[in-house]
């Protein structure tokens, strides 16, 4: 039992840790799935989940940090009562989180490591469940556990530990996050992302005389029912799919990978910050070595009187909002691509000079 109860320890609080550090890595990300969570639950359990969504980036930064400083705590063994109690609570709730996410099909990544691994809503569920065996064994064994520091030094620990992870948090909140984990990182070749690397190959699952049978070819014989289709190798299929660029009736999304665009993204115009808008209005001036687009979630109507009121004299086109959240976490936020290749981001508190722009282009 001495095995078990200490490796459920360490276990738990790296696995906490871990999950803690992507997430304090990119607060904005973790807010937007929080979002996602109490606009489901408004519709589905009560209108009141509403009242959260404003307050879902100081949550995100809450629990990001909660549970790095829960998985430092439980692994020094500081205060370890409390320390079980509080997991307990969080995976009690996580647990319900998941389920309800996988077996109502709600949402369908929970966000639990961030972009840097993603879980299908059943994964995330059959994870809390052998977390929460793993916790409920801390929980029993509580009183058994001894720290590794006096109750000062601990003290100091978790303290320092909870300063320093929230600092990263709004720094990453009012930069950007400093790993990038998402396809449209710098480096990254967008037009290769949007294609299937290798041809996709389905399992086919068919019934015949109440018999089931699996085809790696679809069968051409009559008789057969289809019941289901596998993904054989999801590795090949392109990690960009929902990129459309449109004005009107026209889809600009080749024209995006063609060329060098400096394309300055406004989700939603009216949560637009507009602490840096002169230095986004420079950014709009014609260059010969870029040509400026905006993008946009905003409606036509919304976007006009918006552009005319702030004098953005560029080009712009809409896209699905979620896709531009994923691009670049900032709002406004500006993307340097060349030939579909993202060379820089900015946050809008660094919106770059057209000279600062020239200079990444001329590396």
């Amino acid at each position: 039992m001495k095995i078990i109860k200490e490796f459920a320890r360490y276990a738990v609080g790296a696995l906490f840790i871990f999950s803690g550090i992507i997430k304090v890595n990119d607060p904005v990300g973790t807010a937007i799935k929080l979002e996602e969570y109490f606009q489901v639950f408004a519709a589905d359990i009560a209108p009141f989940f509403e009242w959260f969504v404003p307050a879902a980036l100081f949550l995100s930064v809450v629990l990001s940090v909660l549970e790095v400083v829960l998985g430092v705590a439980l692994i020094i063994g500081y205060r370890i009562r409390i320390t079980a109690w509080v997991l307990l609570a969080m995976i009690v709730f996580f647990t319900f989180l998941t389920f309800y996410s996988a077996y109502f099909n709600k949402v369908t990544d929970c966000g639990c490591f961030g972009d840097a691994i993603k879980l299908t809503p059943w994964q995330s569920f059959y994870k809390d469940i052998i977390l929460l065996v793993l916790i409920g064994v801390i929980f029993w064994k509580r009183d058994d556990y001894q720290p590794w520091l006096s109750p000062q030094f601990g003290a100091i620990k978790v303290i320092g530990v909870t300063v320093f992870m929230t600092i990263i948090a709004i720094y990453a909140i009012q930069h950007l996050p400093f790993i990038d984990f998402r396809a449209y990182k710098v480096g990254n070749h967008l037009p290769s992302l949007m294609k299937n690397s290798e041809p996709l190959k389905y399992l086919y699952i068919m019934e015949k005389d109440g018999e089931t049978y699996e085809f790696e070819t679809y069968p051409s014989e009559g008789g057969y029912e289809y019941i289901d289709a596998k993904l054989m190798n999801p590795e090949a299929a392109a990690k960009i799919t929902d990129l459309n660029v449109w004005q009107g009736d026209d889809d600009y999304t080749s024209e995006l990978m063609n060329g060098t665009k400096l394309v300055i993204i406004i989700h939603q115009v009216e949560k637009t910050s507009l602490d840096e808008i002169d230095r986004l209005r420079n950014l709009t001036i014609q260059n010969p070595r870029f040509q400026t687009w905006v993008l946009t979630s905003s409606g036509y109507e919304k976007f006009e009187a918006f552009r005319h009121q702030h004098q953005l004299a560029a080009p712009y086109f809409f896209a699905d909002a979620t896709v531009l959240k994923t691009m670049v976490r900032s709002n406004p936020g500006v993307l340097l691509l060349k030939e579909g290749t993202v060379l820089a981001k900015w946050h809008y508190n660094d919106t770059p000079l057209a000279d600062d722009v020239i200079e990444v282009l001329n590396h």
